[in-house]
């Protein structure tokens, strides 16, 4: 079992390579109808854990350039929240290994339940309280303007409850982009 998680890491190592495209343009179906929220006292008596997938996620490097890509929504969402007199966000690492571990499932099912069927959360119910999906943005930018034209995805990022996020970029193999934006409390 141990050699297969890290021949599957290895793998997502190899498919983590991503190069940010100068285009930044929105393409289609590229943002879901609505976001996802939990409410902090809404099922918190269970806590969740995906060991698994959060332990391959933490085993995958991301590439520079996907750093790059979510750090630049990262500090476009601080501005945008800040413009409105909101509070800057947090960079969260637990979130952001639950953000890789939904960014990379969405390539399957592209939801806020998971591709087993459990709800979004169950990544990691202790963190998260807020998902924000989305795909075939190819820039921090495009993404977070896609998300501000939603009503339901620019709630998560201006609820002024939300205290940290964590946001990740994965390119399935077939070079399209996805993102998961994970709020916190």
């Amino acid at each position: 079992m141990r050699k297969f998680k890290r021949v599957l890491a290895t793998l997502l190592v190899t498919v983590m390579t991503l190069t940010v495209v100068a285009c930044g343009e929105k393409q289609m179906e590229a943002v879901d109808d609505m976001a996802a929220v939990r409410g902090i006292n809404e099922d918190t008596d269970t806590i969740y854990i995906d060991e698994g997938a959060l332990i391959l996620a933490g085993e995958a490097d991301s590439s520079e350039a996907a750093l790059a890509a979510a750090t630049t929504a990262f500090n476009l969402v601080n501005q945008k929240r800040s413009a409105a007199g909101l509070g800057i966000l947090n960079w969260n690492e637990q979130l952001t290994q639950a953000a890789l571990v939904r960014a990379q499932e969405i390539v399957q099912v592209f939801s806020h339940s998971r591709p087993n069927g459990d709800a979004w959360y169950t990544v990691d119910s202790t963190c998260m309280f807020g998902e924000n999906l989305a795909k075939l943005y190819n820039t921090g930018e495009s993404v977070v303007d896609a998300w501000m034209a939603s009503p339901t995805h620019a709630a998560n990022i201006m609820d002024g409850g939300f205290k940290s996020v964590g946001i990740a970029v994965y390119q399935a193999p077939n070079g399209n982009y996805y993102w998961a934006q994970e709020f916190g409390y």
